[in-house]
């Protein structure tokens, strides 16, 4: 059973990692799109970094109160919500919006199942563990290159990223 939950929390942290560069391969589509500068990136990953960076500051209370796999499996689902919402927004500020929840949802993931391995398992799983979160991360720009010339370009790419959560 042990093995079994550690093969599910390093399929999580491929799916962790796979928006965490999906914002930057997407957005050479996203800002020609909208017709914005390609500077206006930024705002978006900020957002992200400003909810990743507040829910982990706020997820060792939230574990000890609802236990790693709530925090987890709400984390996911609002992570999931935020990367739906981004591909459907026909607008810059909304995607904005969008991009502070995503970062609530990736942050807590990130410390929940850290703190997880660390406490369970071995240094040696804490390395693979963020193995599989640089494949995530590796994945993610060719998957989207993939679709991204499709019928519906980088929206698809980002809810085919979505499902794969």
């Amino acid at each position: 059973m042990a093995t079994l939950l550690l093969m599910v929390i390093y399929l999580a942290f491929i799916g962790l990692g796979l928006p965490d560069s999906l914002f930057g391969a997407a957005w050479p589509a996203i800002h020609a799109e909208y017709d914005l500068p390609i500077s206006f990136g930024s705002f978006v990953t900020v957002l992200s970094f400003l909810g990743t960076t507040i829910s982990s500051l706020c997820s060792a209370k939230l574990i000890n109160r609802f236990g790693t796999n709530k925090v987890t499996a709400f984390s996911t689902a609002l992570t999931a919500v935020a990367l739906l919402a981004m591909s459907f927004t026909g607008n810059y500020w909304l995607m904005c919006l969008c991009a502070l929840p995503l970062g609530l949802g990736a942050g807590s993931i990130d410390t929940a199942l850290n703190n997880y391995v660390a406490i369970h398992y071995s240094a040696t799983h804490m390395s693979f563990l963020h193995c599989f979160y640089g494949v995530g991360v590796s994945v993610s720009p060719y998957i989207l290159s993939l679709v991204l010339n499709g019928e519906n370009g980088w929206r698809a790419g980002i809810v085919f990223e979505m499902k794969k959560r």
